[in-house]
């Protein structure tokens, strides 16, 4: 029905492959004052690792994490995933310095590094592009919406314009771009987000993640939420977007998310959503049900 994580995997890699969680301690232009101050609205305290260890090193972190699913996975890989605040937000020097004890511990074969389209300068592309020459990268970047004035209401800080060249600038140097985009935005609807999906569509962008608007206390959508002035998707609507997605993308983009995991210790709404494998299942069914395939509706080739 879709392009999965797993099936790219299995091509990459030739086993089962686990993203392990790091938070590197970097910070982002949009919280430290650079251009802004609490970041996006819907962006917690732990600036989106909240599944990530915290206060140790990157290697004891990744040590950590394998422990976790080492019940899980016999023989398999690894991929370092940079996932909290703006992970090319440091002097290459740093990043070099944490990327590389990544890569240095056993089993990791490759790093995925969350950013911002905005903290991608030249130096820190040509260091990318000899990481990515010595090693599995793929850059993830947060575009969540491409329209201007949801990009305005919840507080991105830049013009599409510059997630548009970040783009241009990975793709130029070969990199896989992953590209976050979020369901249920405040005054989206689905015209709104299908206009998104076109525009990944038309770039050089090799993967997607799907991920449905959470509402966490320690976030200042929380505040708006708990004013009456944002109402969450139900699960039906999710899932017939999602199924719209799906439709409307191209055929060889790899779908690395469906929804996301919300920390049950911080997410107000909606609870439906902490029963991940229902939602699943549920999209699953959907797809099947109204035989939605991948690219079906795609305008690009």
């Amino acid at each position: 029905m879709y392009r999965t994580l797993n099936q790219h995997y299995q091509e990459t890699f030739g086993c089962k492959v686990y993203k392990l969680a790091i938070d590197a301690s970097f910070s982002c232009p949009n919280r430290d004052g650079t251009i802004g101050y609490g970041g996006c609205i819907f962006c917690s305290g732990e600036g989106s690792g909240e599944f990530a260890e915290k206060g140790c090193s990157v290697t004891a972190q990744l040590l950590q994490a394998k422990r976790r699913v080492s019940a899980k996975i016999k023989d398999g890989k690894y991929i370092a995933y940079f996932q909290a605040f703006t992970n090319t937000y440091a002097p290459v020097e740093e990043l070099r310095r944490k990327y590389e004890e990544a890569l240095s511990c056993g089993g990791v074969e490759g790093i995925s590094i969350a950013t911002r389209s905005d903290c991608l300068p030249e130096d820190v592309l040509d260091y990318l592009e000899e990481l990515n020459g010595k090693t599995k990268l793929w850059v993830e970047l947060g575009l969540q919406t491409a329209d201007e004035d949801s990009a305005k209401r919840i507080r991105r800080g830049y013009p599409l314009s510059v997630f548009e060249k970040a783009v241009m600038d990975l793709a130029e140097r070969k990199i896989p771009v992953i590209v976050h985009v979020i369901l249920g935005l405040p005054g989206e609807n689905r015209e709104t987000i299908l206009r998104t999906i076109d525009c990944v569509n038309r770039l050089p962008v090799q993967g997607i993640k799907l991920q449905l608007l959470h509402v966490l206390s320690d976030s200042d959508l929380a505040e708006i939420y708990e004013a009456g002035n944002y109402t969450p998707l139900t699960k039906e609507e999710y899932i017939s977007l999602v199924g719209d997605c799906i439709a409307h993308l191209r055929k060889d983009i790899v779908i690395h998310r469906l929804t996301g995991d919300g920390d049950k210790n911080t997410l107000l709404a909606p609870l439906w959503s902490l029963r991940k494998r229902d939602v699943l299942n549920s999209i699953h069914k959907y797809l099947k049900e109204n035989r939605i395939q991948q690219g079906m509706s795609c305008k690009f080739d």
